[in-house]
């Protein structure tokens, strides 16, 4: 008899650009990949090992006591820099964030549409900044923006849907918004940032 599938708890970094780089569990590519950005191989790996640690002590009673895994923005970024790199992402080629207290963040997103069929008025390359709040309740995450800059000039979410839409169509999925809410995945009961660090309640 095979095993019981593993919960699929990742989505691709690209899919909701700010949201999931908190969510992201392994996917079917190998630990072992080349490293060729500017980031802590060793940091990445510590965060896919508090990962299987939430994916298999998540399935465990746990007496009604939350668990807790603290990660740092340094751990945290290198590892979205690895699944990046890793899945060979063809559009979001950098996200970078930093952590703030009362679960608010800011971060940087640099895409490239380059080679893609994207409507004239969109750039080919753009970088992205912003400052947002990162709300959980019920099972569920989103990301308030409320701040968002492309280059140095101001911007509404918007420009980000639609990039997310041309990236959702070219992966064959399905688009989805910035402002939409997004469950926590197997395991995630809870995230709380304070500045420099993410913890994650299972």
């Amino acid at each position: 008899m095979s095993s019981p599938a593993r919960p699929r708890l990742w989505i691709r970094p690209v899919s909701v650009l700010l949201v999931v780089p908190f969510l992201l569990a392994p996917g079917p590519f190998s630990r072992d990949c080349p490293q060729s950005q500017d980031y802590s191989l060793a940091e990445a790996l510590k965060i896919l090992r508090a990962i299987d640690k939430i994916t298999s002590e998540g399935a465990r009673p746990g007496g009604g006591r939350l668990r807790k895994i603290a990660v740092t923005e340094s751990e945290l970024n290198s590892y979205i820099a690895y699944r990046i790199e890793a899945e060979k992402e063809e559009i979001m080629k950098e996200l970078r964030l930093k952590l703030f207290d009362k679960n608010r963040i800011e971060g940087k997103i640099h895409i490239d549409l380059r080679g893609q069929r994207v409507p004239q008025f969109i750039r080919p390359e753009m970088n992205f900044y912003f400052a947002a709040g990162l709300l959980v309740s019920k099972g569920g995450v989103k990301i308030d923006i409320q701040k968002l800059f492309l280059e140095d000039q101001p911007i509404q979410p918007l420009l980000l849907d639609l990039v997310i839409a041309i990236s959702a169509r070219l992966n064959n999925e399905k688009a989805t918004s910035i402002s939409d809410w997004y469950e926590l995945p197997y395991g995630i009961r809870d995230i709380k940032t304070e500045k420099g660090k993410a913890t994650f309640y299972y």
